[in-house]
């Protein structure tokens, strides 16, 4: 079946869906945003990791998303294949000169030529949690597009009843514009298109770059909900002075962990102070990410890290590899 005709019957879908309630509850329990699906168990970004975190009881379900070579936003976690994908097999002759393999140059019929799985060190080539999924394996898993996450999403909330919302980010869409095309028009247009244009709508859409979520805003006027997503490298973003800055444009933050807190020799969490500035400017503070399988330093189990999250520190929302896990801390809780 062509990619057309598929589009079409998305299309067809998602406006029988229209009626259907598509705003994730936002009360007073924090939000569990599954960190690329429920990739502590399946290999990240696939539908099928996807699927398994709306099952696990995420509130928003995330997608990186980049564009190939013909305009279609697709949902991996880097603007390169190399890490998640077979693409040194299928195409191995399409490297540029740096030896990486750009989703870019590809168009969306090649990217499905190509089969996932588990995220590899690049410099080993071995998984890079050895926990995980198989890395090698005959499980047919492909990258999706992100009309086709959109629709499947739909489809379960229409089906279960439940309003699971969604969380894209832009990749590097200063790299895009060097390479000749705007990836946020593109994706604001796709997301209008299945009902996601206003602020109440159930979707954030998140980006590491400022000056990006700004023209988001500004220039094309989105009036979604926009996270300012903060690395540690991104220092001033954190400074009083940053956050003024962030709040002109964003709705929230999404800081790594550890600019939230640390913990100390015997286990005891240390708070910066972030959400407090944060909820005072009027932002929310989604940070990331909880991993089991990869704890912070000193903490003593993904529930400890998770109680330090949300007792302690007052998280809004985390982003977790473990949407399972994280959702019954937080039912024991209540």
């Amino acid at each position: 079946m062509s990619y057309k005709i598929v589009r079409a019957a998305c299309t067809l879908l998602a406006a029988l869906m229209m009626s259907v309630p598509v705003h994730a509850q936002e009360g007073a329990r924090p939000m569990i945003i599954a960190h690329r699906g429920a990739s502590g168990y399946l290999p990240e970004h696939t539908l099928e990791a996807k699927a398994m975190a709306y099952a696990m009881g995420a509130d928003y379900i995330e997608q990186d998303v980049v564009l190939t070579r013909d305009d279609v936003p697709i949902v991996v976690h880097d603007i390169i294949l190399d890490t998640v994908t077979n693409v040194t097999e299928v195409f191995p002759d399409r490297a540029r000169p740096d030896g990486h393999f750009y989703a870019i140059d590809f168009t969306l019929a090649e990217i499905k030529r190509l089969k996932v799985h588990e995220r590899i060190d690049p410099q080993t080539g071995q998984p890079a949690f050895p926990e995980r999924f198989l890395l090698e394996t005959v499980v047919d898993f492909r990258i999706p597009t992100l009309e086709e996450e959109i629709v499947m999403i739909l489809g379960l909330n229409r089906s279960t009843g439940r309003a699971v919302g969604i969380y894209p980010e832009l990749k590097e869409p200063a790299f895009h514009q060097r390479e000749g095309k705007d990836i946020g028009p593109i994706v604001l247009e796709l997301l209008a298109r299945y009902g996601y244009a206003r602020r109440e709508d159930s979707v954030f859409v998140q980006c590491f770059d400022p000056d990006y979520l700004r023209y988001l805003r500004e220039t094309l006027g989105t009036d979604l909900k926009l996270i300012q997503l903060i690395s540690s490298s991104q220092a001033t973003l954190v400074t009083p002075q940053g956050l003024d800055v962030v709040a002109e444009y964003a709705d929230g933050i999404g800081p790594s962990l550890g600019l939230v807190l640390s913990f100390d020799g015997q286990g005891q969490p240390h708070y910066t102070g972030l959400i407090e500035q944060a909820h005072a400017r009027g932002l929310v503070v989604h940070a990331y990410t909880a991993r089991a399988d990869a704890l912070p330093a000193n903490a003593q189990s993904f529930e400890h890290l998770l109680e330090a999250v949300f007792g302690g520190a007052g998280l809004d929302a985390v982003f977790t590899d473990h949407p399972d896990r994280a959702a019954a801390f937080l039912r024991a809780r209540e």
